[in-house]
């Protein structure tokens, strides 16, 4: 079977840069130029940056709002299983046709110019939200944001920064105040800003950001609080307070995560049938996702299989703290990396939760960390650690020594990707 021309055109577009990420906002701007400014004809966006949360912050939004009968442009990255993922117009993914279309425009009016996959694919999407009416385009920062290729809309209806860490450090600096002042960078003068939780160097310079643009501030324990009560959420701003289901995403942290987008809701004017349906309705693949069907289900019949795409310590942290809310069960990892990530970070928080770690090489990943290093990583926070060949025979592996087993899959956006490719769901 062929591969469908989308695939071909972004292999093209890989080569059109030595470099995956290069933070600079000149080419974009060029070619943003050269198709007569998109960025200038979309539908009122609410953009979204920060190092934990973003994309289900934006998928609560998103449901929340289509819930309220909005329709709704969305771009976010990475992709899980397929590239049409990262851009959904007016509430469907983009057809193969229409991305094709915008792909080739793009690289048309690029020619042979330096640009990024990043940046020449955003303005694709950026091309493809300015051509289709909608109410609200949504957009999801790739990384950092005051030079990333998302962060061209002169005036957005909304800025919105989830919960800030260190994460990225060769790209955006080594301290919370560092990344925190690229991740500022996306607000925009006299454009309100809704704020997650933060460490208080983040929120400091969010804060002086905001005062110096005019931005008015919606931040949590300031303007809007969200707590657990009873298995309830409770939202309170100033508008009053409501009491909600708990979010269907899992995990404790997606109650900070909710509270960001009910506040975004709130400042849009939408009422109760939007909140509900943030809490209730969002989905969002490879955040502590329940596998139930495909090939891992048949090799494990009896045990409960969990995939997560988190792969800094934060993300290690939340995924520890909802690993607690779950029954007791033995569980054991299945967990592949990228050589950039902080791995002892990540796995330190998860050693008192597992029995033990199977570790796997990413494939098809050429930044992937080999097996025998994330396994010693493991060793050194103090897992029981193994090496298996991939995902399919860790299972198998665990599966056969304990059947009921716990099983997550964690680690990597692109090992969960891998994973739904291959039809598990």
């Amino acid at each position: 079977m062929s591969k469908p021309r989308s695939d071909v055109i972004l292999e093209r577009l890989m080569s059109l840069h030595p470099k995956v990420i290069d933070l600079v906002l000149d080419r974009v701007w060029a070619l943003l130029s050269a198709l007569d400014h998109p960025e200038r004809a979309l539908p009122p966006v609410i953009h979204i940056a920060g190092t934990n949360g973003k994309g289900s912050t934006q998928a609560m939004i998103r449901a929340g709002l289509e819930a309220a009968g909005q329709s709704v442009h969305a771009y976010t990255s990475p992709h899980l299983a397929r590239f049409h993922e990262r851009i959904r117009v007016a509430g469907e993914l983009i057809s193969e046709e229409a991305l094709q279309a915008v792909l080739e425009e793009c690289e048309r009016a690029n020619g042979r110019a330096a640009i990024t996959y990043f940046e020449i694919t955003t303005v694709a999407a950026l091309l493809a939200f300015a051509r289709t009416p909608a109410d609200y385009t949504l957009l999801e920062v790739g990384l950092g944001g005051r030079l990333d290729a998302t962060n061209v809309v002169a005036r957005p209806a909304l800025s919105i920064i989830t919960p800030i860490s260190i994460d990225h450090t060769q790209f955006l600096g080594d301290t919370l105040t560092a990344i925190a002042g690229e991740k500022a960078g996306i607000i925009k003068r006299g454009v309100p800003v809704v704020v997650g939780p933060q460490p208080d160097e983040a929120m400091a310079v969010i804060e002086d950001r905001a005062m110096r643009l005019g931005a008015p501030l919606l931040a949590y324990g300031q303007q809007w609080h969200v707590w657990e009560e009873r298995g309830r959420l409770i939202f309170q701003d100033e508008q009053g307070l409501r009491d909600l289901p708990l979010p269907n995403l899992i995990g404790t942290h997606q109650i900070q995560n909710a509270g960001a987008a009910l506040a975004a809701l709130r400042h849009l004017g939408m009422g109760d049938v939007a909140y509900e349906a943030a809490v209730t309705a969002a989905q969002w693949p490879a955040r502590m996702q329940r596998l139930r069907r495909g090939p891992l289900s048949d090799v494990a019949p009896k045990a409960e299989l969990w995939l997560d795409g988190g792969h800094n310590p934060a993300a290690g942290i939340a995924l520890s703290v909802a690993l607690e809310g779950l029954p007791k069960r033995p569980t054991y990892m299945v967990c592949g990396m990228l050589n950039t990530k902080d791995i002892a970070g990540y796995l330190r928080p998860l050693a008192t939760h597992a029995e033990a770690l199977y570790a796997v090489t990413i494939a098809g990943e050429a930044n992937t960390l080999p097996a025998a290093v994330t396994a010693t990583h493991a060793r050194d926070v103090g897992l029981m650690a193994y090496e298996a060949a991939g995902v399919a025979e860790a299972v198998a592996q665990i599966a056969a020594a304990d059947p009921n087993a716990r099983i997550l899959i964690c680690g990597s956006l692109y090992l969960a990707g891998n994973v739904l490719r291959d039809g598990n769901a």
